[in-house]
């Protein structure tokens, strides 16, 4: 796999296997792909729970119990719909069920968002660098729908070792003027492209976007940075 000048090569990560609760995710990683310096692994917050235990048990057929489980995890609550509610969570994130996912686990299990994502996602580094592993970033990643738009993207909800936002504000663009507001989410980027080759389908959890420019990489503005604060946020 070649990644050139302008080119990011993103492939997905086979081979992980059933993520039990305890283990290390880190080394499961680095013995299931050939990874480089300077790559940038994406993992799915599915198998990060898993990994760290995030699970709890409940009837999907019982409503209520679904329900509870959700408010639990929420720290607001914005709106409901039927059974669907938005809900702000302790890490600031504003999604569907607060997070709780019931798909892609064992029937009477829900899995809760990792405590700390960004954390996670350094141990996931740290993992891969004890296994012998190359100097990685990587991006703990969830799927999340859109205000005003259709359809889910994944977006980054921890990264570690790259940045979840490149400031371009005081740079100039191609025309040479300065950029005033510019801020981009790397991190949301990279998660989303890096869901195309993981799918929703196909038992692929992590996966490998190469050839990233050394200007994503640092240990600066990290995932729980992303949400924007309430005060600036004109949609709540």
């Amino acid at each position: 796999m070649h990644a050139g000048r302008n080119t990011l090569a993103i492939s997905g990560i086979a081979g992980v296997g059933e993520v039990r609760p305890g283990d290390d995710l880190g080394a499961l990683i680095a013995g299931a792909a050939d990874l480089q310096d300077r790559d940038i692994v994406v993992v799915t917050q599915k198998i990060v729970s898993k990994a760290e235990g995030r699970l709890v048990e409940v009837d999907h057929g019982d409503t209520a119990a679904r329900r509870r489980v959700v408010e639990r995890e929420a720290v607001r609550v914005l709106r409901r719909r039927g059974e669907l509610i938005i809900a702000e969570t302790s890490h600031g994130f504003v999604c569907a069920n607060a997070g709780v996912d019931f798909s892609n686990v064992p029937d009477g299990q829900a899995a809760l968002l990792p405590r700390d994502p960004d954390r996670s996602a350094q141990r996931i580094r740290d993992g891969i660098a004890a296994a012998g592993g190359p100097a990685v970033g990587v991006v703990v990643s969830d799927t999340f729908g859109r205000p005003w738009r259709r359809g889910l993207t994944d977006v980054a909800i921890g990264c570690a070792g790259v940045l979840a936002v490149l400031d371009l504000r005081g740079t100039a663009d191609a025309g040479g003027r300065e950029l005033q507001v510019t801020e981009v989410a790397i991190a949301d980027e990279l998660a989303a492209a890096a869901e195309l080759v993981m799918g929703k389908d196909r038992g692929i959890p992590a996966a490998v976007v190469r050839g990233a420019p050394d200007a994503w990489f640092g240990d600066g503005r990290a995932a729980r940075d992303l949400p924007r604060p309430a005060a600036d946020d004109l949609f709540r």
